[in-house]
C-alpha cells in the first residue's frame, strides 16, 4: 500500500470517528464512529455509556452529601456511614454476577434497559430514609444499577472489532464511570440550590434525589428500548447468523459506506448510512486470527460455567481488575470523606471536599479511553501477551502512587491540599489506564461466555471495593494508613499475575 498524505490521514481519522467500516466476516464495526448517531453501531455506542453514566447519579449520589448533612441528619456515626458504602457495594457484586448470564442469554440491550428500571424504584424511595437500617436498604437496592457496567461492556464487545474493542469498551466503560465524578458535582450544586431557595438540609438532600435520578434513569432506559439494537444481526436470536463460513484472507478490507440521505438504517444492516456522500474507507486488517474473531455468546450451561471457573484465564483480568476498580470504587465513596476529616476547616467543608473528590471520577472522561487505546494500539505489535503486561504494570504504578500517598499524609501533621490533589491526580490516571486496558483483555478470555465473562470481571471489581472500603471502615486514623495499605496488596496482586499464560492472539 502506498503511504498516506497527511490531508489522507487526517482524513482518514475523521472518517473512522464518523463512519462505521464492517467487517464482514462477523459484521463487527472495525472503527469507533463516535460523532455519528445514523447508525446502529453509534446509537448503540452511546446508549451503552449512557446507562452506566446515569447509574451513578443515583449510586453514587449519597456519597457527596453523607460525610455532613445526611450524617448529621440521620445521626449516623463514622461507623454506620462505612457500612452504608459497604453495602451500596455489595448488591452490585451479587447482580454483576447474575446480570453476566442474563446478557448472554436475552442481549445486553434489554438486560441495560431492565437493570434501569429496576433500579430506579429504590432510587426514588432514597428520600424516605430516617434511620441507618433504612440508609443500609435503600443503598442495597440501589446497588443494582452497579451492574448496568456488565451490559455496557458486553453490548459494546457484540458491535465493535477486535481491533477497537478495547477502546470501544473503554470510552463505553470511562465516560460512564465519570458519571461518579458529575454526581458530585450536580448533587452538591442541587443540594446548594435547594437551600438557597429556602429548604431546610433535612428536606432538600431528599428533594434532590427525587428531581435527579428517577426521572433521568426511566428516560434512558425508554430511549435504550426504542433506539438500541441487540446485534448487529438483528435480534439477538439471530447472532449466529452474523459468523461468515470463513473469514477474509486479504491484507486489506475495503468497505464502502452507504450515506444517501434518504436511506434508513435497519438493525442488521451490515452497510450503515451516513449523511453526506459515498466514502471510501480502506483499513488494513490485523494480521492475527483470533477465537475472537468468530466467537458468539452462548447461553450459560452448568458445564460452560464449571470450565470458565476452572480456567486461569478468567481470573487474570478479574484479580487485576479487584486492585483497580475496585480500589476506585473505594476511593469515590471514601475520598470526600477522607478529605473533609483530614482539612475540615472554616474555609473547608463538605462542598469543596466533594467537588475536589469529584475530579477523581472526572479523569475517567480521557484516562480509561487512552487505557483502551493502549491496548489496542500495543495488541498490533505485541497480541495478547501485550494487553496482560500492560494492564498489570499499570496496576503496580496505581500501586506505588498510593502507598507512597499514604506515607505523605501520615508523615506530615499538615499535609499540603495542593499535593494531596497532585499524587490522587497522577494516581487516578494509571488507576484508570488500567481499568481501560483490562477490558480489551477482557474479549480474549473465554470469547463465547463475554456476558459471564464480563459479569465475573464487573463482579470481582466490586468485590475489590467492599475489600477496600472495609480498609477504609476500620483503618480510619491515621488517615493515611488506608491509602498504604491499599496499595501494597495491589503490587503484590497484579506481580502474581504475571504469572498466567494467555493466547498469543
Amino acid at each position: 500500500m502506498p503511504a498516506l498524505t497527511l490531508s489522507e490521514t487526517s482524513s482518514a481519522w475523521y472518517a473512522s470517528l464518523r463512519y462505521p467500516v464492517i467487517n464482514p466476516a462477523n459484521r463487527k464495526c472495525s472503527t469507533v464512529p463516535i460523532f455519528s448517531l445514523n447508525n446502529q453501531y453509534s446509537r448503540n455506542f452511546h446508549l451503552s455509556w449512557l446507562g452506566f453514566f446515569v447509574a451513578f447519579l443515583s449510586w453514587f449520589a449519597f456519597s457527596p452529601l453523607i460525610p455532613d448533612v445526611i450524617k448529621t441528619d440521620l445521626k449516623l456515626t463514622s461507623e454506620e456511614v462505612g457500612n452504608s458504602n459497604i453495602v451500596s457495594l455489595c448488591s452490585t457484586l451479587i447482580v454483576r454476577v447474575i446480570s453476566g448470564p442474563l446478557v448472554d442469554r436475552y442481549g445486553p440491550r434489554k438486560v441495560m434497559a431492565g437493570l434501569l428500571i429496576i433500579g430506579a424504584i429504590p432510587s426514588g424511595l432514597a428520600g424516605t430514609v430516617s434511620t441507618a437500617n433504612g440508609l443500609y436498604i435503600v443503598r442495597f437496592f440501589i446497588g443494582i444499577l452497579g451492574a448496568t457496567f456488565v451490559s455496557c461492556q458486553a453490548w459494546n464487545t457484540v458491535f465493535f472489532d477486535k481491533n477497537v474493542v478495547g477502546r470501544a469498551n473503554a470510552l463505553g466503560g470511562g465516560w460512564g464511570n465519570a458519571g461518579g465524578g458529575f454526581t458530585f458535582i450536580i448533587m452538591i450544586a442541587l443540594f446548594n440550590q435547594l437551600l438557597a431557595d429556602g429548604m431546610s438540609p433535612h428536606v432538600a438532600w431528599r428533594v434532590a434525589f427525587a428531581i435527579v435520578p428517577v426521572p433521568i434513569l426511566l428516560s434512558v432506559a425508554a430511549a435504550t428500548l426504542m433506539f438500541g439494537t441487540d446485534h448487529p444481526a438483528g435480534k439477538w436470536s439471530d447472532r449466529y447468523k452474523a459468523v461468515a463460513p470463513a473469514l477474509p484472507t486479504s491484507d486489506d478490507q475495503t468497505s464502502i459506506i452507504n450515506s444517501a440521505k434518504n436511506t434508513n438504517t435497519k438493525s442488521g444492516d451490515d452497510i450503515e448510512t451516513g449523511d453526506e456522500k459515498n466514502i471510501e474507507v480502506t483499513i488494513t486488517a490485523i494480521n492475527l486470527v483470533s477465537e475472537l474473531d468468530t466467537a458468539v455468546n452462548n447461553p450459560l450451561s452448568l458445564d460452560m460455567a464449571y470450565e470458565i471457573m476452572l480456567n486461569p484465564l478468567t481470573w487474570l483480568p478479574s484479580l487485576a481488575y479487584m486492585t483497580t476498580f475496585g480500589y476506585e470504587l473505594a476511593i469515590d465513596a471514601n475520598l470526600a470523606t477522607v478529605l473533609y476529616t483530614l482539612l475540615k476547616s472554616p474555609t473547608f467543608g463538605q462542598t469543596k471536599a466533594g467537588y475536589i473528590a469529584g475530579i477523581y471520577g472526572l479523569l475517567n472522561v480521557f484516562s480509561r479511553p487512552l487505557g483502551g487505546y493502549f491496548g489496542d494500539l500495543i495488541y498490533v505489535k505485541f497480541g495478547v501477551p501485550g494487553k496482560k503486561y500492560l494492564t498489570i504494570a499499570c496496576g503496580v504504578a496505581q500501586g506505588f502512587l498510593s502507598f507512597g500517598l499514604g506515607l505523605y499524609i501520615d508523615n506530615h501533621s499538615h499535609p499540603s491540599l495542593a499535593v494531596i490533589i497532585v499524587i490522587f491526580v497522577i494516581l487516578a490516571i494509571f488507576n484508570e489506564v488500567a481499568n481501560g486496558v483490562n477490558f480489551s483483555l477482557v474479549p480474549h478470555c473465554n470469547p463465547n461466555s463475554n456476558g459471564f465473562m464480563t459479569g465475573i470481571v464487573g463482579a470481582m471489581g466490586n468485590l475489590g471495593g467492599i475489600l477496600f472500603a472495609i480498609i477504609f471502615r476500620f483503618e480510619p486514623s491515621p488517615s493515611g494508613k488506608a491509602f498504604w495499605i491499599s496499595g501494597v496488596i495491589a503490587v503484590g496482586v497484579n506481580l502474581l499475575l504475571c504469572m498466567i499464560r494467555v493466547p498469543q492472539v
